[in-house]
């Protein structure tokens, strides 16, 4: 057998299928991995990849997605994207990196099969003083209206009643223009309206307004003809009225249950009550009451001693006792119920108005919760919640930001002249801040601009005195009293702090403020006319004998000097006589003679103006 050669054996050529092998795991090792969690947002998923934020929006276009780049985009998309610029998208969802538990054969539930009848929501809905908080306080028999200021309703209440054995729950909302976005949340979340119209006055603007409201959400409206035992009531004009706005009543050939009742002395008030079982009948209301709650919110406020309180209504499900609840950015755990009556409930099936305290903070009037599997998981999504929020609103200010060009410097030179009026607000309740910052908003100027500091609700602190104190502000408190200290504290530091307890009051004189900014407008009032008769001269250069022809003329009052329509003087009347004497006023058709201040060019037929300037309040 013939020994190796030097250097050992020929190479082995490398078959085909080796050469693939390795050419497949260079490019695997080119491709880059990246790992995200949901939910991927544009922009973080752009920079992710190194592409700027507009020119994945750009590339998102082309696929036939509009987003902006704080939008979220699906992981299948992002996936296609992130493997065109040669990245391998991974995608880390929560949990992935413990093993999955073993699977256990879990009997899917119909939930439509297993729903149960509900009570109806029902709201009521006018034009303010036509009776609905007085309709509301005949169902419950207590006293509702007595709380309220100027017999405007404030706040948005839910009270739940019994009738023929039949429960129902009632909001009770505002019927003041300035409240129309809380009223509109509680038509929304409604399931019957009930529309009261007062038989003297009829239908009204916010009558219009509610019954629009109404309309919008699809909810079956029933109209209560208030009032119509009192004087110039005119139950067949309201009737017409309905009939004008194609909700004809009942008994005129229409489709719209129409009530004439007295909410004063209860006359007919039962039947409302009987249409509205016999409506829940037919709608054939009914929810899941089992399983986590979800629901809206329908007021949060800050309580002295109890912190954040927020009234919710129960929509699915079983709110109970221990619950951990989520609500956007904010949360709590239930550790009390409370229903109107201040009694403690174990549980809230669904339809049903409870109090909870321990909020975060106080959740916005409308939004919907949701039960969580516990505290730690709740508290994590809110926090997340918030980050996004805030999040959105850096982005939305740095996409409102524009080069500056000469037009906008001018328009900011402009802006820095004009006045403005800032201001802290501070309301007792959430709705009763989205309504007093959306009226001010509302205040319209050319010459002074509104600024809103801050909205928030709670009582006004010494916090709000340093707030305002630094930025030159006035604190708007409604329904809320200043802290200990807080009075003598905002003396100390000369702001202003302005209490309302009635909503058109505050818009008022926040009106009257604002134009106290404004320097006073000189307003000329006119006295008197004469006319030159003879041109004479005096020891102090020449004088005008002149007849008065209208009006009077005054010493020392502005006059101006025309001569064919055109002005060649003004200035003050410096002398004034009557044959020798010297006078301070003549009167019309009497002659005199006139000399104005540095003027002597005189010429018979001028005519002169006699006037004064008085100091006037400017306007808005």
């Amino acid at each position: 057998m013939a020994p190796p050669l030097p250097g050992g054996p020929p190479p082995v050529p490398k078959a085909k299928d080796d050469e693939e092998e390795t050419s497949q795991s260079k490019v695997e090792k080119e491709v880059q991995v990246i790992t995200l969690k949901p939910p991927i947002v544009v922009k973080e998923f752009a920079l992710s990849i190194g592409l700027k934020p507009f020119r994945l929006i750009s590339e998102l276009m082309e696929l036939g997605i509009f987003s902006s780049m704080n939008q979220v985009i699906e992981e299948e998309i992002a996936a296609k994207l992130a493997e065109r610029h040669g990245f391998l998208l991974e995608v880390k969802h929560r949990g992935e990196d413990k093993p999955p538990p073993p699977k256990k054969k879990v009997e899917k539930i119909d939930k439509a099969k297993l729903q149960e009848p509900r009570p109806p929501v029902v709201c009521i809905l006018g034009h303010v003083d036509h009776g609905k908080t007085t309709l509301l306080d005949y169902i419950r028999k207590s006293n509702v209206v007595g709380g309220e200021f100027g017999g405007i309703t404030q706040h948005i209440g839910a009270y739940q009643i019994a009738h023929d054995e039949k429960k129902m729950t009632f909001l009770d909302t505002p019927g003041h223009a300035a409240f129309s976005k809380m009223r509109e949340r509680g038509a929304f979340i409604t399931d019957i309206a009930i529309l009261v119209v007062a038989a003297d006055d009829g239908f009204m603007p916010q009558s219009d307004e509610a019954l629009k409201f109404a309309e919008d959400s699809g909810d079956p409206i029933i109209v209560a003809i208030n009032k119509i035992d009192t004087q110039g009531a005119n139950v067949d004009r309201v009737k017409t009225q309905m009939q004008e706005r194609q909700i004809a009543p009942e008994d005129w050939g229409g489709k719209t249950i129409c009530v004439e009742i007295s909410a004063l002395t209860g006359e007919n008030v039962e039947e409302v009550l009987e249409m509205i079982n016999l409506q829940a009948e037919i709608m054939e209301l009914k929810a899941y009451p089992k399983g986590p709650a979800s629901g809206a919110i329908i007021e949060s406020q800050m309580e002295v001693g109890r912190g954040t309180t927020a009234t919710v209504i129960v929509q699915q499900g079983l709110l109970k006792l221990g619950d951990a609840i989520l609500c956007g950015p904010h949360f709590a755990k239930v550790r009390t119920m409370l229903d109107e009556n201040g009694n403690k409930l174990d549980q809230a099936p669904p339809s049903t108005p409870v109090r909870i305290d321990g909020w975060s903070g106080t959740p916005d009037s409308g939004a919907t919760f949701e039960v969580v599997k516990n505290e730690k998981l709740a508290k994590r999504d809110a926090a997340e919640a918030d980050v996004q929020r805030r999040r959105g609103q850096v982005e939305v200010k740095e996409e409102e930001t524009k080069p500056a060009t000469l037009d906008t410097l001018f328009a900011a030179i402009e802006q820095t002249k004009k006045k403005v009026f800032k201001v802290v607000v501070k309301c007792d309740v959430h709705g009763s801040v989205e309504a007093v910052l959306g009226m001010l908003k509302g205040i319209e100027s050319s010459k002074v601009d509104l600024e809103v500091i801050s909205g928030e609700v709670g009582a006004i602190s010494k916090n709000d005195v340093d707030l305002a104190s630094t930025t030159n502000a006035t604190i708007i408190g409604f329904n809320v009293k200043p802290g200990s200290g807080v009075p003598a504290m905002a003396k100390h530091a000369g702001v202003t702090i302005m209490r309302f307890k009635i909503i058109y009051e505050m818009i008022d004189q926040v009106r009257e403020a604002m134009a106290d900014l404004l320097e006073p407008e000189l307003v000329e009032n006119k006295l008197g006319t004469a006319e030159v008769r003879q041109i004479f001269p005096i020891s102090r250069g020449m004088a005008a004998g002149c007849l008065v022809t209208s009006g009077h003329i005054k010493r020392d009052a502005w006059a101006r000097l025309l001569r064919k329509g055109e002005v060649l003087a003004e200035s003050r009347v410096s002398m004034l006589k009557r044959f020798k004497d010297d006078v301070t006023e003549v009167r019309t058709g009497y002659e005199c003679g006139i000399q104005l201040d540095n003027f002597n060019a005189y010429t018979e037929g001028d005519t002169i103006e006699c006037y004064e300037k008085e100091k006037k309040r400017a306007s808005l």
